[in-house]
Formats: C-alpha cells, structure tokens, sequence
C-alpha cells in the first residue's frame, strides 16, 4: 500500500471548520496560534465564529484552510501519523501550498503571509464583474478545452480545472464565459453553470498576481520538499525547491491538472489518499478518476481516531 497525502482548495471553507481539533489536540492549537501572530490579527477567530461571507472572500479562505489543514497534519502526527508515511504530497490549486507546508519546503508562518498575499493579488488582478468562471459537467477535459477555445472570439477563454473526468472548469471574461455555458451546453454537458466565484482563477487574466507572487516568493526561504510534490501545472513529482517556485508562479494562470495529477500518483503504485483538512471534495473526485483507490477525509478529531483504529 502506497499513500498520497492531498490538500483542499478553495470552496472547502466553513465556519468552525478546525474548532474541534484545536479543542483536543494542543498541537493543532498552536498552528491556528502561529497562523494569527504571521498575519497579526485573529484569523482564527474569523474561522470559527465569523460570517461565512467573510471567511470566503480569496484573502481569507486561503490562509484560513491552509491552517486547518496544517492543525488536521498537527493532530495526526501528535497520534502517530507524520509525513513518513506518504510517498507524494499533492494540493488542489492553494492547497499546493499546505502541501508543500506539510513537507517542509515553506515555513508555516511564510505559507500563511504568501496566501494572503495570492489571495489579495489574484481578487485585485481583474475588477469584479469582469471575469467570471463555470463548471462544466459530462464532458470530458478535450471536448471543454475545445468549448473554451470557440467561446473566446478575442476575450480569455481557458480550461482552468481538470478536476475529474467528467468536471471541469473553464475561466476568462465574463462575456466568454457566458458564451461557454450555452456552447458546453450545445456540446452535450449535463450542466454548465458559472461559479460564485470574486475572480477568474487559472487563466490569463492572472498574469498582475503570477508577477505579484514571483516578487513573494522570490523573499522567502525555500528547501526541497521532504516527500515529492506532484504540481498542479505539471502532473508529475517534483523535488527541487527552485523548480517549486517557478511552478507556483506558473500556477497562478496555469491549469489545475488535477485528475491527471490523481492518475499519474495511482500509475506510480499510490492505492490510498488521505484528504487532510476541510471537507471531503477531493476524496469525491478521486474515486471518479481511480476507482480502485481508497479515500480517507481527516478533519476532524473523530477523523484522527479513526486512522487509529484502522
């Protein structure tokens, strides 16, 4: 048995998500303790008893779900359970910084300070209204990128999401985005819907906060991951911190390779993938892309006696 341990991104976010596991576990106190003194003001208190639309907002819900997936990592390895037992770290689009926290190549405190820096950059890069963003549901990665490319007519136009084999989500201008919807849907999705998103993530549009973050990253501390990274824009494992950080800025406006990043760890023998932090939305898309693989959510304390158990 072969383990991947991956890490949620945007939209995982709740009110009181990692309340619990700070209440058990010392350990995953201190991450939310560390989290708020990087940032200088109580993040942690916006988790747990802020409103949900304030918790959402990209500047927020970045740093706010890599500090609870880092007090989920902090409680596992309180029982037991550390990085030794994964054989690759994987993140879904901001979760790619939790992953590259959890093996060691970011400091807590410099992962906390360049998510809220992405999210601010990447909410600034377009003015609200301008772009806009759309799952697109029962086509397959080929058949969205081509619905992208005819809605573009001269606007951005990109498949930002290869989340599993038949989700996917395309981002660019509002206009065509809104052409893709009907064109998605002429092309035989089940659905096509824009996405409650403030900006058009993974795209072209990105390009001010992909400059922002070369300028972040470039002032921060970086060592080779202790277990290998399968980046979002490469589907395939990484190892130098250098190359890292040429792959975070390229994210920005990159794909999300995300089922192809599912597929190429279980080619590499993975059979099992532990989902640490908010909610379940990646144990979901990895049964869709390998079937034969098992999924485990570990967010919460209960979460952590269970891996005990088993």
């Amino acid at each position: 048995m072969s383990i991947a341990f991956v890490f949620p991104g945007q939209g995982a976010q709740t009110i009181g998500m990692g309340k619990a596991l700070a209440d058990s576990y010392p350990e995953a106190r201190a991450v939310f303790d560390a989290v708020d003194d990087a940032l200088g003001e109580k993040l942690s208190a916006l988790i747990w008893e802020g409103e949900a639309e304030a918790l959402t907002l990209t500047e927020n819900a970045q740093p706010a779900l890599m500090a609870t997936s880092m007090a989920a990592l902090a409680a596992m390895r309180a029982e037991g359970f550390d990085l030794d037992r994964a054989a690759f770290v994987a993140g879904h689009s901001l979760g790619e910084y939790s992953a590259l926290c959890a093996a060691g190549t970011l400091s807590l405190a410099d992962t906390a300070r360049l998510l809220r820096i992405r999210g601010r950059a990447m909410q600034a890069a377009v003015p609200v209204g301008q772009g806009a963003m759309a799952a697109v549901l029962g086509l397959d990665a080929e058949a969205a990128e081509k619905v992208a490319a005819e809605a573009a007519q001269g606007d951005v136009c990109q498949l930002a999401n290869e989340n599993d084999p038949s989700q996917n989500v395309l981002s660019g201008s509002k206009a065509a985005i809104d052409r893709a919807v009907v064109l998605a849907k002429e092309a035989g999705a089940k659905r096509a819907l824009p996405l409650p998103v403030s900006a058009p993530f993974h795209c072209a549009l990105m390009q001010p906060a992909a400059e922002e973050m070369a300028r972040a990253l470039g002032e921060v501390g970086m060592k080779d991951p202790a277990v290998p990274l399968v980046a979002n824009v490469l589907a395939t494992s990484v190892t130098d911190a250098g190359r890292i950080r040429e792959l975070l800025v390229e994210q920005v406006t990159g794909r999300v390779r995300w089922r192809s990043s599912v597929e190429w760890m279980a080619a590499q023998g993975v059979t099992e993938f532990w989902e640490i932090g908010a909610g379940k939305a990646l144990s979901g898309m990895i049964r869709r892309i390998a079937k034969d693989s098992t999924c485990r959510a570990v967010g919460t304390p209960e979460d952590v006696a269970a891996l005990k158990d088993a």
